[in-house]
């Protein structure tokens, strides 16, 4: 098969990204209403022609990134490829989601004074600041409360409030906090990988480089990026003694979205560990950056003027209902079933599917905790996923339970088996899975996700059926991928990992 350096993959990325962003521009998520004329409709020839041109260079990027992670390029080599790839995207307009125009619009609202918690944008004055980005927002979230946190209601205010609403300038507004949360997000990956032995370049390939996280961190503008950064970021201080500041970072985390409060238990089980003297003052300890994170919030909420209204939106996100959770499949299979069968209401069957859903998802996140209380062997870093390790650091026996991986399974426990799952969803836990063993199953299989999950979302935002279908065979050829490489003779060769030689299958 063919294939070229690393420079090579690196410029084959670089043109892909650059056809997405140059689609992006007459196919994206453009805007309802641009005062200035430059995100606006060109026809249909033209709409088409630019959802091509955006599919394909997508697909150039998710080959790049996949050969790329088989060069063994240097962690500088890599960080510079994210550069080239990521650049085009920046300048583009909103790709992939309208989300960013919902943030714009509660920004407004804060500052405007209307409660972002009892209310939708549709509230605002077309006319007023924030009008064009309300006009522009999708149509399950006019009518809806915020969901997020009082610190990222802040930051959209401020970019609201230093742009006047206007349109592109806030677009690009809320891209700068997204590059910031990227640079985060890398300064994280970096620091937990060295801490725990990981090859760097391997861990930025698969939670940074990755195609899903410059769709929807970079094109989409999800404010996800900024709570993984943070969350991230609060774990790798703790994890060096300076809880404090890592339960403050987390807090903040928190109050951009809520799940980021899952590092706290990993974190606490850390600083409870590493405690000394009776078990009443190592509890005490390992609640103690939990109470930071709770400060932190009451603190933002408080300064930030918005109250603690989040606390009741946090469920409006689960009545919507996507395609990529399962248990909202189930549940209303279930309840069309039954509705067929007896002539009852779809609705309660498929919320007592999803409640029994999140009950699993605790269940497991709190073995994960147990497991890494107790120290017991790690199923995840042991033989079976030293099958494509670096040989430089595969363990000679089977490894203990590493708090960090558990909370990026925990994290992926509970995307799993959400009443709500969207494709950007899956970098909560791919980030710190990449930071603690990218080379293990759980890796291989979040890098086949990764590859597949880009397709589902149309440039504009859509979710149209045949995303669907392209995910299926993107699974598909990953999958096939994978398993002719498995069996090579005599080596393992796994993206990100470069040439594994001499580590033999088992």
């Amino acid at each position: 098969m063919w294939a070229l350096s690393a420079g090579g993959y690196r410029r084959l990325g670089a043109a892909g990204s650059v056809a997405v962003a140059v689609g992006g521009w007459v196919a994206g998520t453009l805007p309802a209403r641009d005062p200035w004329g430059l995100w606006v409709p060109h026809g249909s020839v033209v709409t088409v022609a630019g959802e091509v041109l955006a599919y394909v260079g997508l697909t150039l990027l998710v080959v790049a990134w996949w050969r790329y992670g088989r060069t063994g390029a240097s962690t500088r080599h890599t960080l510079v490829t994210l550069v080239w790839w990521a650049a085009p995207l920046a300048l583009a307009p909103p790709l992939y989601s309208a989300d960013v125009y919902s943030y714009i619009a509660q920004g407004a609202m804060v500052l405007e004074g209307h409660d972002v918690y009892s209310a939708g944008p549709s509230v605002l004055d077309p006319a007023g600041p924030g009008g064009d980005a309300a006009a522009s927002v999708g149509g399950n979230w006019t009518d809806s409360p915020a969901p997020y946190g009082p610190f990222f209601l802040i930051l959209a205010r401020g970019v609201t409030w230093m742009t006047g609403g206007t349109i592109i300038p806030a677009v690009l507004g809320m891209r700068l906090i997204a590059v910031a949360a990227l640079v985060l997000i890398v300064w994280a990956v970096r620091r937990l990988a060295r801490e725990r032995g990981t090859r760097e370049s391997g861990a930025l390939w698969l939670g940074v480089l990755n195609p899903l996280l410059l769709m929807h961190v970079i094109g989409g503008m999800h404010n996800d990026g900024l709570m993984i950064g943070l969350m991230l970021a609060g774990v790798a201080l703790a994890m060096r003694g300076r809880w404090i500041a890592g339960g403050a970072l987390v807090g903040l985390a928190m109050m951009v979205k809520s799940p980021a409060a899952m590092a706290l238990l990993f974190i606490g089980v850390v600083v409870g560990r590493a405690a000394t003297g009776p078990l009443v003052r190592r509890v005490a300890k390992g609640v103690a950056p939990g109470l930071v994170a709770v400060a932190v919030a009451v603190a933002a909420a408080l300064l930030g003027g918005t109250g603690f209204g989040w606390l009741r939106t946090q469920s409006v996100a689960g009545t919507i209902h996507t395609a990529l959770s399962a248990t909202s499949d189930l549940g209303l299979g279930l309840g069309e079933l039954l509705r067929l069968l007896v002539g009852t209401d779809p609705g309660p069957v498929k919320a007592a599917v999803q409640n029994l859903g999140l009950a699993v998802a605790l269940v497991l996140i709190a073995y994960l905790a147990w497991r890494t209380v107790r120290g017991r062997p790690d199923m995840a870093h042991g033989p079976a996923a030293s099958r494509a390790v670096d040989p430089a650091h595969a363990p000679d026996t089977v490894r203990t339970v590493d708090p960090v991986h558990a909370l990026g399974l925990a994290l992926l426990a509970l995307v799993a088996l959400s009443p709500m799952v969207q494709p950007w969803y899956l970098l909560w836990g791919m980030t710190v899975i990449a930071a603690t063993a990218p080379y293990g199953r759980t890796a291989t299989v979040l890098t086949v996700l990764s590859a597949a999950l880009v397709y589902e979302t149309h440039p504009s935002g859509a979710t149209p059926w045949y995303g669907f279908v392209l995910v299926g065979v993107a699974c598909l050829i990953g999958t096939l991928l994978v398993r002719r490489d498995s069996n090579a003779p005599g080596e393992v060769r796994v993206p990100g990992a470069g040439v594994a030689a001499g580590v033999h299958r088992t």
